[in-house]
């Protein structure tokens, strides 16, 4: 615990800058005495959730130079921590825990409460998924609980997850207030929402180098704070908007362009079928156009952000009775795309005359996209519950990356394994669901007799057997 002189100290550095929000939007101008109070240990980051977000999170700050407090519910999660590792496969991550304990500069802590009275600048990076269509608010309103006791005046709190427009205001900063017993953001302590933007597998190179950080806070006081502290890290700058719900409405735009787009391909690939046509051909030769930028199309879309954000946007429609029909319709498009993709593939088995509840299938790829390990809401999970809807003999899953999932079904005839060869021996259809590039190279001399189909138009056609052989937006 710092003394009643240095948390006084902390306060005064924070003092409000003289010019306003707009004058600094780019985030070019930051107190070098609260960089240095980072640096020195003095302002210590406490970032509550370890998982992808905040592991990385807490890697930049680590990287910076700063003392980070690292916070998890997980005990398996909290044990690696302490050893200088992570469970999520991120590069970089390792290396900055490693070098933090070393040089005494990360602690693990279990108890949330005493993580916010020890430090100064609170991180709340743990995740928000939809449940039935809505926003699963439980962790961060609990980490809220713990933060809102252990707040001290001075100190500056930062929600990262992506949220529906109003979280922060209407839902984080009452309970901060209420379990601070009397603190009053703006007054006596600074609230900021900044989304993480961060893709899987570059987390550490994205916020430091690719892109800006979104900037936005409870009043003028938290916006110039928060530009001043995100500077640090942050080389491209900072945007800052003009209120919280503008800057958590700007992040779920991300994810719902991105699907609304998916799905578009995915229906210009489904005509493309009927017609007899190569899509990816035809998307070639248009997006050789600067205004066109058809995204690929594919057996689904996972993780835990594109298919959760339109939820989120929708979710909110639904309340103010907003139709939000091409936000909605683009969700139904992707969530139909395993189903019709298994229809597809079986064709291949039927013109071989092969019953499906005979056949054994091979999955490649559990994990939602190529070059991870996560698998949250990977298509292959839907994809599994269509072939035990026609009862196939046994389904086995390849991933190069997952070594277990307690996520599949326990059914015997269900396997994973990261040995290719054994999940390709004797099989009688292969589909590949995961864009891994261990895959890019497969051909038939793998496969062997049985039929492929490529669900994400990764594979050289030429290597396999035509008849035995369809990718997704080829008739």
């Amino acid at each position: 615990m710092k003394d009643n002189k240095n948390k006084s100290d902390i306060k005064e550095s924070f003092s409000p800058l003289s010019s306003s929000s707009s004058s600094i939007a780019i985030g070019e101008h930051h107190s070098p005495d609260i960089e240095k109070k980072i640096k020195s240990g003095q302002f210590k980051i406490a970032v509550y959730g370890l998982g992808h977000v905040g592991s990385s999170i807490a890697s930049v700050w680590l990287r910076a130079g700063a003392h980070v407090i690292g916070v998890d519910k997980s005990s398996h999660v909290l044990e690696n921590a302490k050893r200088g590792m992570t469970h999520v496969p991120e590069p970089g991550v390792n290396e900055a825990f490693a070098k933090g304990l070393e040089e005494k500069r990360f602690e693990i802590y279990e108890d949330l409460v005493q993580a916010s009275h020890d430090s100064y600048f609170k991180m709340i990076c743990v995740p928000v998924l939809a449940d039935n269509g809505s926003a699963n608010l439980t962790a961060v309103k609990e980490v809220s609980r713990c933060i809102g006791r252990g707040l001290k005046r001075g100190d500056v709190i930062a929600l990262n997850p992506s949220v529906p427009p109003g979280t922060t205001e209407d839902t984080v900063l009452p309970i901060i207030q209420k379990e601070s017993k009397g603190l009053r953001v703006e007054t006596d302590f600074y609230m900021i929402y900044n989304p993480e933007r961060i893709y899987e597998g570059r987390a550490i190179e994205d916020i430091e180098d690719r892109y800006p950080a979104i900037i936005s806070g409870a009043g003028h006081k938290s916006v110039e704070i928060g530009v001043k502290i995100y500077s640090i890290v942050y080389k491209k700058g900072v945007i800052t908007m003009s209120n919280i719900r503008t800057a958590e409405t700007e992040k779920l735009f991300e994810g719902v362009y991105r699907d609304v787009n998916i799905a578009l391909a995915n229906e210009l690939a489904k005509f493309c079928e009927l017609l007899g046509i190569d899509f990816w051909e035809a998307r070639k030769g248009a997006n050789s156009q600067p205004f066109c930028h058809i995204h690929k199309p594919g057996i689904g879309v996972g993780g835990a952000c594109i298919p959760t954000y339109p939820q989120f946007i929708l979710h909110t429609a639904d309340k103010i009775k907003f139709s939000c029909t091409i936000t909605r319709l683009g969700r139904t498009i992707n969530d139909s795309m395993p189903a019709y993709s298994v229809q597809h593939a079986i064709k291949l088995l039927n013109d071989r005359r092969k019953r499906v509840a005979e056949s054994i299938v091979t999955l490649l790829g559990l994990a939602f996209r190529g070059g991870v390990s996560d698998t949250r809401l990977s298509p292959t999970y839907q994809v599994i519950k269509e072939f035990q809807k026609l009862k196939v003999r046994e389904i086995r899953i390849h991933d190069p990356l997952v070594k277990s999932d307690p996520s599949l079904p326990k059914e015997e005839n269900i396997i994973l394994t990261s040995n290719l060869s054994e999940a390709l021996r004797d099989t009688d259809l292969v589909m590949l669901i995961t864009d891994h590039p261990e895959y890019n190279a497969l051909t038939s001399k793998e496969t062997g007799d049985a039929p492929v189909y490529d669900g994400r138009g990764i594979l050289d056609k030429s290597k396999f057997d035509h008849t035995k052989f369809a990718t997704i937006g080829i008739g």
